[in-house]
């Protein structure tokens, strides 16, 4: 990893996690590390949870003293962020922004380079197996590149997309561990309507979700191929099955990631009409 610092705009839960994710893994030394965040709190904890690292008087002094910025402040705010920093920005500076629905062209615009990386994380970057993708401005080299994946891959998976695609990914990804969430409560709730105590219901439906998951990742085998491994003929799983079809699970998934889809194409309407 090269010696570059990293200044962290915002020092929130998000921007904890990556920098967590970094240091454990050795990707970036701690004392590489610098950042600024208004909210005291959010400063102390960041320093108390990563020894080493520097937090600064203001997000220009931060920016000045990096060469890479991360711009981890909430999506109503960020452009905002991005023009009080625009005088200390310079070509040295490479821009990563993980704000939901805040356009290229926007933070481009606001910064006044187009050496920007749009970044969309999910909330199990916070236990190192998040589900991110990335699309880049135009000024974005190879070597940026690489360096981007080294240091979203310290939290999670990393995938390359093209910027119309962000909507699909904060769809499925983005919303997704909400829609997990549901199923495993509803799983335990099915454990708990057979007999199972709660805290067993729950642990093993969780474990099952991250076992099946872990199959998928792990084998590159197709889900519907896993499928039929656990479905013998007549068997117990054929009949769960048919149940989840007879209810609608498929539809409701795919239902789930195209309302989410359409309300990030809503919101980031509406954020470019002001």
């Amino acid at each position: 990893m090269s010696e570059s610092r990293i200044a962290m705009i915002g020092l929130g839960q998000m921007a904890r996690a990556l920098a967590g994710g970094w240091v454990n893994t050795g990707r970036i030394p701690a004392a590489q590390l610098v950042g600024f965040d208004p909210a005291e709190p959010a400063a102390r904890q960041f320093v108390e949870q990563l020894a080493g690292t520097c937090v600064l008087e203001s997000n220009g002094r931060a920016v000045d003293a990096a060469e890479t910025i991360v711009l981890a402040v909430k999506p109503n705010r960020i452009l905002g962020v991005a023009r009080e920093i625009q005088p200390h920005v310079n070509d040295r500076h490479l821009v990563i922004s993980i704000a939901a629905g805040v356009t290229l062209a926007e933070l481009t615009g606001a910064l006044r380079t187009d050496r920007v990386v749009r970044v969309m994380p999910n909330t199990p970057c916070l236990v190192g197996c998040g589900a991110l993708a990335y699309a880049t401005a135009a000024g974005v080299t190879a070597a940026d590149v690489e360096m981007v994946e080294r240091l979203l891959s310290a939290v999670g998976v990393v995938i390359a997309v093209s910027e119309p695609d962000i909507d699909g990914v904060t769809g499925l990804s983005g919303s997704g561990p909400a829609y997990i969430y549901l199923m495993i409560e509803a799983l335990s709730d099915g454990g708990v309507r057979v007999g199972l105590a709660r805290d067993v219901a729950t642990r093993l439906a969780a474990q099952t979700v991250l076992g099946a998951a872990q199959m998928v990742l792990q084998t590159g085998t197709h889900p519907a191929v896993l499928k039929q491994l656990v479905t013998s003929p007549g068997g117990t799983t054929i009949a769960g099955l048919e149940a989840l079809e007879q209810h609608g699970v498929r539809a409701a998934c795919m239902a789930a990631v195209r309302a989410s889809t359409d309300r990030s194409m809503e919101l980031r309407k509406t954020s470019s009409d002001h």
